[in-house]
């Protein structure tokens, strides 16, 4: 039966010569020109053909197609490789695969001696395995004078893939489409959309693009309601699905079918006989905060080249039509965002690592950030996936044979491949939702997968492939169960930086490692723990907004090593000086611990608190002091306050006369005594004030005999007499003594002899 012709179909003898006389070739084509099913069976005559495709699903649907066209055999002139699933013997000339298979199959023989062509198809979408494929394609290219290498896609910079290949060839092979009406609906949502066109649709299909597998679930319930009593398939189509599941949406039906379906179905994977499409313009990307250890999934607006792409489908088996869910003055960005510039680099640099190359030197098609390549070391280093050179340990080359990103690995790898733990990887690789909890737990991913029965069965399957990879990679037999605190360790172990701990008791706000804040999800089963793992994480929804946890595990403060310790020195309350260690857990304090105390931390503690609170009142009396006789040039109060808390513990050791140089003192005990000698051995300590005089409070008996003021400082100064009465209250101020006695003291006499008659006057 001969083959439906295709526009690619009269290129190909042109592409087969190319490829022969260059061994490297750029094919770009339409969307529609059937150069995914056409070009690589054209190659197997010179030797097997490795395709590579973006997603398992289309990887499948596609080596079906081909058998189909070719009357081939799956499994034996054709097959597939996509994680966890493989249809394919030692006769397979072409084999379908996914890109991280292509890494996976470098990784053991780098010159991929077992193939002869390299086909990498849909490189528009710069997955980051495909940029990666291609870069190592390409060493194993140089290498191997006998491979070939061809580069497909329908939107490319051909360009510039062409000089990364030696200036290659470019063929490039125009579609096939039929006229296309396209409209803009910015009032409707998805569903009053399909309503409206699906009476347009008829012995055809309505493809609806959705953001991911959330936005299918919601949209399908709120149809089913809308279609009630219509004879209409609703088909889901994303990357959750299992592969019967999907490829339910793939087969031809009959009767009306409405595809709900991610950007799974935008390029390579065919959904036949669409003839309408309505596009929201958004998808679900993924991007790394390296800052926080975040991995986050954000809905985002596409590219133009994609909505392009998603409006081509509807023409190409008729005349179709194309609404857009937003306004046509909208202007979107002309091409697609590369993953190597936003997604977690871990697992890629692993891969490269274990291939033999250096991630900062490796010649990449577009090199990743330097950021991004800091962060995947870091996190590698934690994992104990590299040493402190970089080089791959034991526990790295196993997580490198593992089909699972390097933390899922370090689970399994510390739990010995435990059925939950097999289970708890499944669950997260294949990104379905978590069972809801029942009551509080220790960890929501433990009771999560506790619950066998309510996993749903490829999740199960899945988690049987995991403990078989196991097996291969380490040579062990996995584990039969595990216990609780194993579970939590090997957790830890996986999101060694993602620890997280309660602001305050039971309290829902946290803050992570990574010093910033985040909120532990109400559906969260981890209620008391003081410190916990944050395994699934998604950023605020707003600038400002912290970051959601939606999966917790309980942790105990032992288990977590200090990343580093600090010896802090502080003043109490009462103002005394205290030593304490505080051991960190990366931006977590983990405990505190009293720890002798260093004098010179101490001395610098207590002269910038006691400069902070102020001089006492003694110190006071000494700084007035050594203004008034005029030495106030020579020292300052910080030097004097400095040298006085050498060896103080506490503020109160602080005693600025004590540390007066010995010259400065004797100047001082000359020119501003503290104390005035008075008759019959007495004294009274003398005052200071701002006013530049020097003055004695002193009972008015105790200056008899003294017939003369005193003078004091370098100026002088005579000294002011506050003369009191036997209660204490002051009679008279007078800084001349001889004055007094002669001219006031007289009548004060009196008043003072007849209210203290029991007084000497």
């Amino acid at each position: 039966m001969p083959l439906e012709s295709l526009p690619v179909d009269p290129y190909l003898d042109a592409i087969v010569r190319q490829l022969a006389e260059r061994r490297a070739l750029v094919v770009t084509a339409a969307p529609g020109a059937g150069k995914t099913t056409r070009v690589p069976p054209a190659l197997v005559a010179a030797g097997p053909v490795i395709l590579l495709q973006p997603r398992r699903v289309a990887a499948r649907a596609i080596a079906r197609r081909i058998a189909h066209e070719r009357g081939w055999t799956i499994g034996r002139e054709v097959g597939w490789h996509v994680r966890f699933d493989r249809q394919f013997t030692a006769d397979t000339r072409l084999l379908v695969a996914t890109e991280g298979v292509l890494t996976a199959r470098l990784q053991q023989d780098p010159l991929l001696t077992g193939f002869r062509t390299i086909v990498i198809d849909e490189f528009h979408e710069r997955s980051i395995h495909a940029d990666l494929g291609l870069a190592l394609a390409r060493q194993a290219w140089l290498a191997r004078d006998d491979l070939r290498l061809v580069v497909m896609s329908a939107t490319l910079d051909a360009r510039r893939v062409s000089q990364f290949l030696g200036d290659c060839p470019v063929v490039d092979v125009p579609g096939r489409s039929f006229p296309l009406e396209i409209g803009y609906r910015p009032d409707l949502v998805p569903e009053d959309a399909i309503v409206d066109l699906l009476p347009k649709t008829q012995n055809g299909a309505l493809l609806v693009f959705l953001p991911g597998a959330p936005e299918i679930r919601r949209t399908a319930e709120r149809l089913a309601l809308k279609l009630t009593g219509r004879d209409v398939a609703v088909l889901p189509l994303h990357g959750g699905l299992d592969a019967d599941e999907q490829d339910a949406a793939l087969r031809p039906s009959a009767k009306p079918r409405v595809i709900l379906a991610t950007n799974l179905a935008e390029t390579t994977l065919t959904v036949p006989d669409v003839v309408a499409v309505i596009d929201t313009g958004l998808h679900k990307v993924a991007r790394y905060d390296a800052e926080r250890a975040i991995d986050s999934l954000e809905t985002e607006r596409v590219s133009q080249d994609s909505a392009d792409q998603r409006a081509g489908r509807a023409g190409r088996v008729r005349a179709g039509t194309a609404i857009r869910l937003w306004d046509a003055r909208d202007r979107l960005r002309p091409h697609r965002e590369p993953e190597i510039a936003r997604v977690d680099l871990a697992p890629t640099v692993l891969d490269l690592i274990a291939w033999g190359g250096s991630p900062r030197t490796f010649a990449w098609f577009d090199a990743p950030p330097s950021w991004a390549i800091d962060a995947a070391l870091d996190l590698l280093r934690r994992l104990h996936a590299i040493d402190a050179e970089g080089r791959l340990t034991t526990v790295g080359r196993s997580l490198q044979r593992l089909p699972l990103h390097p933390r899922l690995g370090r689970i399994l790898l510390a739990s010995h491949a435990a059925p939950e733990a097999a289970r708890a990887c499944a669950l997260l690789s294949e990104r379905h939702l978590v069972p809801p909890r029942r009551g509080a737990t220790t960890c929501d991913l433990l009771a999560a997968v506790d619950r066998e029965q309510a996993l749903p069965p490829h999740v199960l399957g899945v988690a049987r492939e995991i403990r078989e990879a196991f097996r291969t990679a380490t040579g062990q037999p996995p584990a039969a169960r595990i216990d609780d605190e194993s579970f939590r360790r090997a957790v830890l172990a996986a999101y060694p930086d993602r620890v997280a701990r309660r602001r305050t008791p039971k309290g829902d706000r946290l803050v992570l490692a990574s010093g910033t804040g985040a909120k532990l999800a109400r559906e969260s089963g981890v209620h008391d723990a003081e410190f916990l793992v944050a395994v699934d994480v998604i950023a605020g929804s707003a600038p400002g907004v912290e970051a959601l946890v939606r999966l917790a595990t309980r942790v105990e403060r032992e288990w977590l090593t200090p990343t580093s310790s600090e010896v802090v020195h502080a003043i109490d309350a009462e103002g005394v000086v205290r030593a304490t260690r505080i051991d960190h857990y990366e931006q977590l304090a983990l405990g505190e611990h009293p720890m002798r105390i260093d004098p010179e931390a101490a001395a610098t503690l207590v002269a910038d608190g006691y400069l902070k609170r102020g001089p006492s009142e003694a110190d006071r009396q000494t700084l007035s002091r050594i203004r008034f006789a005029g030495l106030a040039a020579h020292v300052t109060f910080d030097e004097l306050v400095r040298r006085a808390s050498v060896g103080a513990r506490r503020l109160s050791d602080v005693h600025i006369d004590a540390c007066l140089p010995a010259d400065l003192a004797r100047r001082l005990d000359k020119d501003a005594p503290a104390w005035l000698a008075l008759p019959a051995a007495r004294r009274a300590r003398v005052a200071y004030p701002d006013d530049g005089r020097a003055v004695v409070a002193v009972k008015l008996q105790y200056v008899f005999g003294l017939s003369q003021t005193p003078r004091l400082g370098p100026r002088r100064t005579p000294v002011t007499f506050e003369l009191l009465a036997p209660n204490g209250r002051p009679v008279q101020v007078t800084s001349d003594l001889a004055s007094f006695w002669t001219t006031a003291y007289p009548e004060l006499r009196k008043a003072l002899k007849a209210r203290y008659p029991k007084h000497e006057w």
